[in-house]
């Protein structure tokens, strides 16, 4: 009877036959004014970057290294080690122009509030890191920028 309910409970628990879903590791950070939350499977990377004050937004990945004059950080999901991109980060929010006619420049942005990037991966190794970069920014004012923070992921 024991065995019974031992077997019911690893099949409720764990599932049953051959379908077997990927190792998912997750960790959050917080800095700049974001939290950051990332997933990571054999086959892909997100992260959500939510800004912790109202009326903030991250900068779009379609921005240019260096950003436009000077200005801006990229929202940027890269990895290296055991994980290799096997296409471009993705956004789930569109992206919108901010002008600044007093600098001159317009600049690709989020709307305010979270966004979330996939990022298409094939596992190639054992462990793998994922890179985040980013700036927070309102109307009136920046957060200090992120740059190549560092997330190490162990797979199973």
């Amino acid at each position: 009877m024991r065995w019974a309910i031992l077997v019911a409970l690893v099949l409720l628990v764990g599932g049953c036959g051959g379908h077997k879903s990927a190792p998912e590791r997750s960790t959050r950070f917080t800095e700049g004014g974001v939290e950051v939350s990332v997933s990571v499977t054999d086959t892909a990377v997100k992260a959500v970057y939510r800004p912790l004050r109202p009326g903030f937004y991250v900068y779009s990945v379609d921005l240019p290294a260096g950003g436009v004059d000077g200005l801006g950080v990229a929202t940027r999901l890269d990895v290296r080690g055991g994980l290799t991109a096997t296409g471009r980060s993705t956004a789930d929010r569109p992206v919108r122009t901010l002008v600044l006619p007093s600098l001159g420049v317009s600049l690709p942005v989020y709307p305010d509030g979270p966004v979330t990037l996939s990022l298409p991966v094939r596992k190639t190794g054992r462990s793998a890191e994922v890179v985040i970069s980013y700036a927070a920014c309102s109307s009136g004012t920046c957060l200090p920028p992120v740059t190549d923070h560092v997330t190490r992921v162990a797979f199973g």
